[in-house]
């Protein structure tokens, strides 16, 4: 059995990780372009673009960052040149959870060991995994700790998802959900909500059962809400929707980066854990996916439900100390107004009772999104 040696954090640093679709520039629809793309962006392990299990889409990753500002500027860099690299292979990026008419059984696989043997484990499971979502880790000092973030932290994660909700399309279809990203997910053996672990050592022990028994290939294989990362001693929150700018994923990198050194610091104090019942949150999840940020959410205190931006602001209202000390309450105020605002599922639906394409849905939506200006190509 091996052993996971999980890389101590001193601090809450912070990570994101984006992912975006590539879709042509004339017909809106998914390309499987990501070799094109690549061309034009600089090579080799250490690069911050990297291919997925789709050839439709692309990650893009910061660096190591302390705050929220150093991620805006870190990632503005990069999407630009990524901008770019997309203008000359003919495609644009898609800043969406799901594409609003392309269908999964369109797309291509990219060719790589792990993603053959991973088509080949979970089968059309796998192969309707063409939705984009956004990740943020932070650092954590310990593997115990770590664990212990994830199971408090997951009452706040119905939250996150009902202000990023940007998937109400699947296979051309309105869903009548706001994240249809969310169920699509849940269908894999290993999303959804974590299991309730007591410490590193027990963490340790399930993973290696796994894989040692064929049930997952790797511990990469592991697509948790929110899961341990032992290799970047991190707490990563992976519940959330693609937003349709990076402002918004910003902004909900920070709220994610507080509310993780937030309970951190409690842990410190050895503040009592307040339990909450794996199935209320199971049920508010199921709320913020059909209703995005319209959704009711029972409080787990009083267990009585409240709107979704009366808890974002009283989340936000908590966190506004830890907001300082990581120099990113200006994102948290962010917060307040995507709760308050039309979703990005909504906006997309605004524009296709407009016009009735669904092209120009993904049209107006990548305009909107760029951040550079077109290349002369």
């Amino acid at each position: 059995m091996s052993k996971l040696e999980f890389r101590r954090n001193d601090s809450p640093t912070v990570g994101i990780e984006l992912e975006l679709g590539l879709v042509d520039a004339e017909n809106m629809a998914l390309s499987s372009a990501i070799e094109q793309v690549l061309e034009h962006l600089p090579q080799g392990d250490e690069s911050p673009f990297k291919p997925e299990l789709m050839q439709c889409y692309i990650e893009v990753n910061t660096g190591v960052c302390d705050t929220i500002d150093q991620a805006r500027d870190d990632l503005t860099t990069k999407l630009v040149a990524l901008e770019n690299a997309a203008d000359q292979a003919g495609v644009q990026l898609w800043w969406g959870a799901t594409h609003p008419f392309s269908l999964w059984q369109d797309q291509q696989v990219t060719k790589n060991e792990r993603y053959e043997n991973l088509i080949q484990l979970l089968q059309d499971m796998a192969r309707r995994l063409v939705t984009f979502g956004l990740h943020v880790h932070v650092g954590v000092d310990s593997g115990d700790k770590a664990i212990m973030i994830c199971d408090r932290i997951m009452q706040h994660l119905p939250t996150l998802l009902a202000i990023s909700c940007s998937s109400p399309y699947w296979e051309g279809r309105k869903t009548g959900l706001q994240s249809t990203r969310s169920k699509i997910m849940e269908g894999l053996p290993t999303a959804g909500l974590p299991p309730l672990m007591r410490n590193w050592s027990e963490y340790t022990w399930l993973v290696n059962h796994m894989v040692e028994t064929g049930f997952i290939n790797t511990i990469r294989e592991i697509w948790w809400d929110v899961r341990p990362h032992h290799a970047f001693g991190t707490v990563e929150v992976r519940v959330c929707d693609m937003p349709g700018r990076l402002e918004d994923a910003l902004a909900i990198g920070a709220l994610i980066q507080c509310l993780v050194k937030a309970l951190s610091d409690l842990i410190d104090e050895g503040a009592y854990q307040h339990d909450c019942h794996p199935m209320l949150v199971q049920q508010n999840k199921w709320r913020a996916a059909r209703y995005g940020n319209k959704a009711t959410l029972i409080n787990s205190f009083n267990y009585e439900g409240q709107s979704t931006a009366l808890t974002v602001n009283s989340l936000v209202d908590r966190l506004l100390p830890t907001g300082g000390e990581l120099d990113c309450v200006k994102y948290l105020e962010c917060v307040r107004q995507m709760a308050a605002g039309p979703s990005w599922s909504d906006r997309q639906l605004a524009i296709h009772d407009e016009t009735g394409d669904p092209r120009e849905v993904v049209r107006r939506m990548v305009q909107q999104s760029r951040i550079g200006e077109p290349s002369a190509s």
